[in-house]
């Protein structure tokens, strides 16, 4: 059983490539697996040991450069990456926008025991930042499609599709937590004062709330060989030999 964590944080990185380069040598010392992005504002990534030992050793490597960490633990039954990559790139979630910073500026983190409560509100906008490809294997109830390829689009969506003054109360979600914390601060940025976003992400809700209460409709896209995962962040059921 390989043990996978998909992790970010937004903090500041001074030297990006001299991180990406140490984490290379972390992670190649404990046979990690996965993709991790380094930039100015901070990290992102998802990665796989088949040990907890070498897992642990190569969170203590990332933690020992971060304040904290948005960690999400999960299992895969078999390798869930073919290789290890160590990017450097301009932002750990695209977004095109360089003036939003969100380690300084956020919406408001909603826990997943209290997003039940909030997505029922009729007064609040249900935004799904990810793209229209993950939505279509499964979101949440209300939920809006923003129609989005990646998430660069993101910022034209709200341009035609959002009004502060009209649209007074806005939750938002996605995978893991990291493209609804940016999605909120550019919203906070744009003038729209209540932004709202799922601490830990789909992830976080399919693990904490039990399946007879969820919202959740379907089930969530991964970006590893698991492909899609369910409450309790069960992986599919895998089709026997003779199909």
């Amino acid at each position: 059983m390989w043990t996978v964590a998909a992790l970010y944080r937004f903090q500041t990185v001074r030297e990006p490539e001299t991180l990406a380069a140490a984490l290379r040598v972390a992670c190649d010392e404990n046979e990690i697996c996965g993709t991790l992005i380094v930039a100015n504002e901070g990290i992102n990534g998802t990665i796989a040991a088949a040990h907890a030992a070498q897992m642990e050793s190569i969170l203590r490597a990332i933690r020992a450069h971060f304040d904290e960490l948005e960690l999400k633990m999960s299992a895969a039954s078999e390798k869930p990456f073919g290789r290890m990559k160590v990017k450097v790139k301009s932002e750990i979630v695209t977004m095109r926008t360089p003036e939003i910073d969100p380690s300084k500026s956020v919406g408001t983190y909603v826990d997943a025991k209290d997003w039940n409560e909030l997505i029922a509100d009729p007064e609040v906008l249900v935004i799904d930042t990810r793209n229209s490809f993950e939505f279509g294997h499964g979101t949440f109830e209300r939920a809006v499609d923003p129609g989005t390829k990646n998430f660069g689009e993101f910022p034209e969506f709200v341009a035609k599709s959002l009004d502060a003054a009209k649209h007074k109360k806005i939750a938002m979600f996605c995978t893991g937590g990291i493209r609804c914390e940016k999605a909120s601060s550019y919203l906070v940025a744009k003038g729209f004062k209540e932004v709202y976003h799922l601490k830990g992400g789909i992830l976080k809700y399919l693990e904490d709330v039990p399946e007879a209460e969820s919202k959740w409709r379907g089930r969530c896209f991964v970006f590893d060989e698991r492909e899609t995962l369910g409450h309790g962040l069960a992986e599919k059921e895998r089709a026997n030999a003779e199909g």
